[in-house]
């Protein structure tokens, strides 16, 4: 069955380190990430797009140009004169990942300031994702704006992703994250939390908690990536199911490892795979995304067959 997902936030401009001094440019964010790996695994029959803006710059031309060249639709991207995409750089150590970030002038703050194409986006889609970078980035007004539109969308029954994916320092104050990661929730049918952030942020002792708060909020399916540990699924009314992790040789760079699954967990759910197949699939998938450098991992180095026919 043909549909169309829609993945909602900011796409920058990633450098990350080459040989010597040298930096190699791309382009991901962790939104976009999702998206790519979802039309990765979609078939032809399914559209993949995105929503963001940017600004009237060379640079935005090329980041553009780079989102259509990976088969993400880009007919709802505003373009904003003055504006430029955000920036940043990873910092690797023993594979673990660190950011150093350029984003006041971003593009993508704006992206839901047009209340009315946002709608229209959302309207026209199957599948809607959004995360709480996406909440983190906007104004107060704008934000509230995007959760409209999400609460409208699970109204009318369209699945709604939410990956709190909780980065402190973009947020005025831990009380104003918590409260707007909770409004996050409680707009989407499907939470995908990684729970070393909710244990920080929200004092969750342990998965199961996690869990039981999100399902307090009125989410209908949580997924809980818990790194080494695996992955926690509380699907419906069914009771929790622990998936074992997949196993890593080499850790090289777990950039958009939690992006990489909810990609392809969702690519596989939507299109009819039980959720246990579904978060194996993803994990394998995640595992080797890591396995090499920068977010965004080719389909060849990542040993997955041609796009699978509708």
């Amino acid at each position: 069955m043909a549909g169309r997902l829609l993945s909602i936030g900011e796409c920058m401009v990633e450098l990350m380190q080459a040989e010597g001094d040298l930096m190699r440019k791309g382009y991901a964010g962790d939104t976009f990430n999702t998206a790519y790996y979802a039309r990765m695994v979609l078939p032809s029959d399914w559209q993949v797009d995105y929503v963001t803006a940017v600004g009237t710059d060379v640079v935005s031309d090329e980041m553009l140009a780079f989102i259509r060249s990976t088969g993400v639709g880009t007919q709802w991207i505003r373009r904003i004169e003055g504006r430029t995409p955000g920036l940043y750089m990873i910092h690797l150590k023993n594979g673990e990942r660190s950011f150093s970030y350029w984003r006041s002038a971003s593009a993508a703050r704006l992206l839901a300031d047009d209340a009315d194409a946002l709608r229209s986006a959302v309207e026209a889609s199957d599948v809607v994702v959004f995360t709480g970078i996406t909440l983190a980035i906007l104004a107060a007004g704008a934000a509230e704006t995007l959760l409209a539109e999400m609460r409208r969308a699970k109204a009318a029954g369209k699945t709604v992703a939410f990956d709190p994916n909780i980065r402190p320092r973009l947020w005025d104050d831990p009380a104003h994250m918590r409260a707007a990661i909770t409004e996050g929730a409680r707009a989407a049918t499907l939470v995908l939390p990684g729970f070393d952030d909710e244990a920080a942020h929200f004092g969750d002792a342990d998965v199961e908690a996690t869990v039981a708060r999100y399902r307090g909020l009125g989410v209908r399916d949580v997924v809980v990536k818990d790194g080494a540990k695996g992955v926690t699924l509380a699907i419906g009314d069914a009771a929790p199911l622990l998936l074992p992790a997949e196993p890593v040789e080499t850790v090289v760079d777990t950039t958009s490892a939690g992006d990489s699954f909810n990609g392809a967990f969702l690519a596989r759910l939507v299109t009819g795979a039980p959720p246990a197949e579904a978060a194996a699939f993803a994990a394998r998938l995640a595992a080797a995304v890591i396995g090499h450098h920068g977010a965004l991992v080719g389909r060849d180095r990542l040993g997955l067959p041609d796009r699978p026919a509708p």
